[in-house]
């Protein structure tokens, strides 16, 4: 197949509109900083908290409905060894948005933070809120190779480029937008970028449902056909997994940085929560689509197309199935704007990646504990730097993709088994645990995890599990909702090192006194340098040893 000459063009145009908004809102934050009484750095960072609430609502949609969102959810229905009963995405993200809203969002917004890892700064401390950053930046890499990879696939499928031309080039529109205006230019252009998803996918859908190759979907639904039903089936023994799968979405999504800074953003509590609610309604709506063209696929006799057999899943490319989708079931007008869809909803949440990833390394890094006294211009350059580094590695990391549904998953995996204990225990557990604990939770969290193993990675799994059953291939797979446990173990360490701290505290046993820190509790507290936490805690130490000495 000859180069797609004028899907480039048409690809062309969309980034140059998206490129133009950027633009656009880079001029909008420049004006913002000159009328904004606190930091340069913060309205690059949240946007100087104001956001319109459409914006807010728009922004918030578009960074959860990315391409692993639209590509994974069309992929696990197509997928024989999963179906509809297995697309745990479009109801965990439902589920996300609301627990976020009602138990989260006032909690954070009360001490005006910048970053997710103010919270652990303040409560523990420079060192150890810069190991618990650690996993926030691996998640938010993989995040970003996600959808990079994903636009690859896509645009290679439709217009015969190389994939690696296409990341590249996409990464590159979506650094620079970031690059020039910080959080007002990637929430302006979301704006833009879910109203192609929107338009763009349900404009393709009545095409896809006309084609003549597929059987009815009432049909393939439950009978086999050209390969398994869609609608899937779970097994009793699959309770686990299924729940595992749902968690991860559901709640390791409450440890992205990109979720509180769109929450920090907004002008109020009450707008915060409502931009959670309508965009957890707008995340229902935009799945299906994807959803339906997942089912037209495996109801597909790809023998009827120009596709040909074998078919997109027994070539391995089950992971492109909606872009392959639209090149071969619709007219070639129809898959343009069906691709120019999923440029959007690729950009749209590899920005928020960037914007969040840069945000905590240049603040709650460089700021606090390499540069304490680094003016905001200072500031605003590590900024931009982060944003092209992480572009840079989640881009490389992309045009090493198979499947979009692992990185998915996977992002979220680390932060739900290793993050989601810790962003609990320092929100509603803040009393009963100290940086002895949120260490301990960690490692445990992290041995527990690559013990289990992940054979999508390469890491093998060294600690058999309760339950586990063993293909003819030799492959294991785990029926026990391990990630869940191990979430569930890492809080319970958490806490009980964290008390057993302070006993032997008050027995003497570590040769200091193990305080609750208590600064936390201290409104607006963020806004000081963490330095002089750590000088108060280091004066109450001393404090506590010289009355140790003259007890003695």
């Amino acid at each position: 197949m000859a180069v797609n000459w004028l899907g480039l063009v048409s690809m062309g145009v969309f980034y140059l509109a998206v490129l133009g908004m950027g633009v656009w809102a880079s001029r909008k934050s420049k004006r913002e900083e000159k009328k904004c009484t606190g930091n340069q750095s913060e309205v690059a960072m949240v946007g100087g908290r104001d956001l319109n609430i459409w914006v807010s609502i728009f922004t918030m949609t578009a960074t959860w409905v990315g391409g692993g969102y639209i590509l994974g959810s069309a992929e696990v229905i197509y997928n024989p060894t999963r179906g509809l009963a297995w697309a745990t995405g479009p109801p965990a993200f439902f589920l996300n948005l609301i627990i976020g809203a009602l138990f989260f969002v006032k909690k954070v917004r009360v001490k005006k933070y910048v970053t997710i890892t103010d919270l652990f700064q303040e409560k523990y401390g420079n060192t150890v809120a810069a190991i618990l950053f650690i996993p926030f930046l691996i998640s938010d890499i993989l995040w970003a190779a996600c959808v990079l990879g994903g636009l690859g696939g896509t645009v290679s499928v439709v217009m015969d480029i190389s994939a690696p031309l296409a990341v590249v080039i996409s990464a590159a529109v979506a650094i620079l937008y970031t690059l020039l205006g910080g959080l007002y230019s990637v929430a302006y252009t979301d704006v833009i970028q879910l109203c192609f998803i929107l338009l763009g996918l349900w404009f393709c859908v009545p095409f896809i449902l006309s084609s003549s190759s597929f059987a009815p979907l009432s049909v393939t639904a439950v009978t086999k056909l050209y390969q398994e039903p869609w609608i899937g089936k779970l097994e009793l023994a699959d309770t686990g997994p299924w729940i595992d799968d749902l968690l991860v979405l559901a709640l390791g999504g409450l440890c992205y940085q990109a979720f509180y800074q769109r929450v920090f953003a907004a002008a109020s509590d009450a707008q915060a929560q409502i931009t959670c609610y309508v965009a957890a309604v707008f995340c229902i709506i935009l799945a299906i689509p994807s959803i339906l063209i997942g089912a037209v696929a495996a109801s597909t006799d790809w023998n009827q197309t120009t596709f040909g057999v074998p078919s997109p899943y027994e070539q391995g490319r089950a992971g492109m199935i909606l872009p392959i989708a639209l090149q071969y079931l619709c007219p070639p007008f129809v898959s343009l704007v069906g691709i120019g869809a999923l440029a959007a909803a690729v950009m749209s949440s590899v920005d928020s990646a960037l914007l969040s990833a840069a945000s905590q390394t240049a603040r709650n890094i460089y700021k606090n504990i390499i540069h304490k006294q680094a003016s905001e211009k200072t500031i605003l350059v590590v900024v931009k730097v982060s944003v092209l580094l992480v572009g840079l590695i989640g881009a490389g990391l992309a045009m090493t993709m198979s499947s979009i549904l692992i990185f998915w998953i996977l992002s979220a995996d680390v932060l739900y088994s290793v993050m989601f204990p810790q962003v609990v225990c320092v929100m509603f557990l803040s009393e009963q645990v100290n940086q002895y604990g949120a260490c301990a939770g960690l490692v445990v969290g992290l041995l527990l995890r690559l013990l289990v193993g992940e054979p999508s990675l390469g890491i093998p799994e060294l600690l058999p599990l309760p339950g586990d059953r063993i293909h003819e291939d030799g492959h294991r797979v785990h029926l026990l909702p391990f990630r869940t446990a191990i979430m569930l173990i890492s809080i319970l360490i958490i806490v009980l090192v964290s008390r057993l701290a302070v006993c032997m505290s008050e027995s003497r046993l570590l040769g200091q006194n193990v305080h609750r820190p208590v600064q936390g509790d201290r409104p607006g507290s963020v806004h000081k340098d963490v330095d002089e936490t750590d000088e108060l805690n280091q004066e109450q130490l001393h404090l506590s040893s010289l009355g140790s000495v003259k007890a003695n």
